[in-house]
């Protein structure tokens, strides 16, 4: 499976009357919650493909660390292209998938509301995170939900 990954309102929830806890690598820590449900996504087969604005702020090598100390071990990790064009990231998602070609289920991961407007093949497979809460369980249940319909598939 490949999951296009957000942090932050994902992985670290976006309270702007809280500043999240910097652990030693610089990085916010993760949810706890959001750590437990992305590792029970992850298999050995997953390939996390990062799509958050802090994708060109570490090298891979870092960001593998950083997956590291938070208890995710990734066996397959990638970054999608620097947004040098500043697309939204709809766009950026509608680029990678019309320069790339998938036979593998997927997830998109995020709370970028823009993402509402993606078209249905790619929105059907789409977690829309509430950014001040993050990855949640009730959004594992809509991920079961969708699998078990049989629409997880490209």
């Amino acid at each position: 499976m490949l999951i296009f990954l957000d942090i932050d309102g994902v992985m670290v929830p976006s309270k702007s009357w809280e500043r999240p806890e910097l652990l030693t690598d610089g990085f916010p820590a993760f949810s706890a919650k959001a750590t437990t449900i992305l590792k029970s996504l992850i298999s050995e087969d997953t390939t996390v493909l990062l799509t958050t604005s802090h994708k060109s702020r570490f090298t891979f090598q870092q960001w593998k660390r950083i997956f590291a100390s938070r208890g995710i071990q990734l066996q397959t990790l990638k970054v999608l292209e620097n947004n040098t064009r500043n697309l939204s990231r709809k766009d950026e998602i509608l680029q990678w998938f019309t320069l790339n070609v998938i036979s593998e289920d997927f997830l998109i991961i995020d709370d970028d509301k823009s993402l509402n407007a993606l078209p249905i093949y790619l929105k059907s497979n789409l977690i829309l995170t509430k950014p001040m809460i993050g990855l949640v369980d009730n959004d594992l249940e809509v991920y079961r939900s969708v699998q078990s319909r049989g629409l997880l598939a490209v």
